[in-house]
């Protein structure tokens, strides 16, 4: 079970670094450009995927964590 903890946690840091940077458009309400932030952009195709992805590794990683930790 450590070893597919060990995996999960290795596989969610590429997918969280594959992700497009959602940071800078936070950023730019320092700047007073909010006008991306506020826009309607929505996931598609791949962006979407690396999305779920990340979240169902995330899931998976914190119910292992509490498995092992009994």
């Amino acid at each position: 079970m450590k070893k597919v903890l060990l995996i999960i946690s290795v596989a969610l840091i590429i997918i969280v670094l594959l992700q497009s940077g959602k940071a800078n458009d936070a950023g730019q309400i320092i700047s007073g450009g909010n006008t991306v932030l506020l826009g309607k952009s929505k996931e598609r195709g791949a962006e979407k995927f690396i999305t779920r992805l990340t979240y169902a590794l995330g899931f998976a990683f914190i119910i292992i964590s509490l498995i092992l930790s009994i």
